[in-house]
């Protein structure tokens, strides 16, 4: 049925354009956030370290909430429209407040917002796409979706060199992240289209418990993940590690859009590679680069590394965002996958707020290197047990 194909994957690219517009607006936000509130707010490393966690780790239980509430409703567009909505509504609000508990209400109404939505976006695109081209499939959504990563953090240099740099600049970049938000909802209101109602597995027709449905490759995996996340905490101590290594603040908005074009530009071939030689292979490639990007955090020394580090750092993001997503795809029954994709993300997300912690803490009473330490080599810890789970793929 070509015009069936042909829907869905219109379908893919308007929730890739959906997230093109988000990533726009969430990215205009980003690469400034940590600087307004350490420079402008006079808020400590932990503090920021805090703030930027609390965005992944608090959508952690809307996550795996929204993605239940979706495999039973056995619709999904509607639950991404709310989510994206509350994270709309959020961000502008940044650029009227003035005390760090303001901030901390905001990010956690925009982490609300994310957590409702990933999940059942995440099995939207999955349902939309071939069995046999996942990779592609999330390749293809998370090139779209970095692309608008891309053009934030270059929206944000722009307005930076009209507005000036400093915490009143910030405020008024936050107001206009409202613009591409609600291009974003415009999208799923009229583009983005319901897939067919799911039909029951046998592990729900005889009423088995939803975590209990899913297979234990699918939990093992979700403990490999974790372990990583334990290390790798928010991409704000990046951006820090840049300003704290001398790089102008003008410019770490476009080292940051540089990251995400390198990132953008390698989803989609990568995703479609990670469909020949498989999506653990991508995965453990991807976590090899990882290693050598956070070492050459920790030992950087000058300005200049900041930028091959960023595209070492992006190379990362392209192998292995897209085809975690694939390979739960792939273990995961249809009908689980909202509640599969609400723990995927969980698994990531629950662990970033501790880890933003301790990697404040470790920077602020030891030195910047000890927190990149600390990064790989759980990244490496993680390795070997992913090894182990692809050995036992079978």
């Amino acid at each position: 049925m070509p015009n069936k194909q042909q829907n869905y994957k219109k379908n893919i690219i308007s929730l890739g354009l959906v997230s093109f517009f988000s990533g726009l607006s969430q990215e205009m936000i980003t690469p400034i956030l940590p600087i307004f509130l350490a420079t402008g707010l006079g808020l400590s490393k932990e503090f920021v370290g805090f703030v930027s966690g609390l965005v992944v780790s608090v959508s952690s239980i809307f996550k795996i909430l929204s993605g239940y509430i979706s495999d039973k409703l056995k619709h999904r567009k509607w639950v991404v429209f709310t989510g994206y909505l509350i994270s709309v509504i959020s961000r502008p609000l940044l650029g009227v407040i003035n005390i760090g508990a303001h901030v901390v209400g905001l990010r956690f109404s925009d982490a609300m917002g994310k957590g409702i939505k990933d999940a059942p976006r995440d099995a939207l695109v999955a349902e939309s796409s071939d069995v046999k081209k996942f990779g592609r499939s999330f390749g293809l959504h998370r090139m779209l979706d970095t692309l608008g990563s891309v053009a934030g953090p270059l929206v944000v240099f722009f307005l930076l060199g009209i507005f000036g740099q400093g915490a009143e600049s910030f405020k008024k970049i936050f107001l206009l992240t409202a613009i591409p938000g609600a291009i974003a909802l415009l999208i799923i209101i009229f583009f983005v289209r319901e897939t067919p109602k799911l039909k029951p597995t046998a592990d729900v027709a005889i009423g088995k418990k939803p975590l209990s449905a899913l297979e234990k490759k699918f939990y093992f995996l979700l403990f490999v993940m974790i372990i990583f996340s334990l290390g790798n905490s928010t991409d704000a101590f990046l951006l820090l590690r840049a300003q704290n290594l001398g790089l102008k603040i003008i410019n770490i908005p476009i080292v940051y859009a540089l990251f995400y074009l390198f990132y953008a530009l390698l989803s989609y071939p990568l995703g479609i590679l990670s469909d020949k030689i498989g999506k653990r292979i991508m995965i453990l490639f991807g976590w090899l680069v990882y290693i050598l990007a956070y070492l050459g955090f920790a030992f950087a020394s000058q300005s200049w590394q900041v930028w091959p580090l960023f595209l070492l750092y992006g190379i990362f993001y392209a192998a292995t965002e897209g085809s975690g997503r694939a390979l739960t795809a792939e273990i995961v029954a249809p009908a689980h996958h909202g509640l599969a994709y609400g723990l995927y993300n969980t698994a990531v997300a629950i662990t970033t707020l501790p880890a933003a912690v301790f990697a404040g803490y470790l920077w602020d009473k030891y030195n910047p290197a000890a927190a990149f330490h600390f990064g790989w080599i759980m990244a490496g810890i993680a390795f070997i047990l992913f090894v182990i789970f692809s050995l036992r793929k079978k």
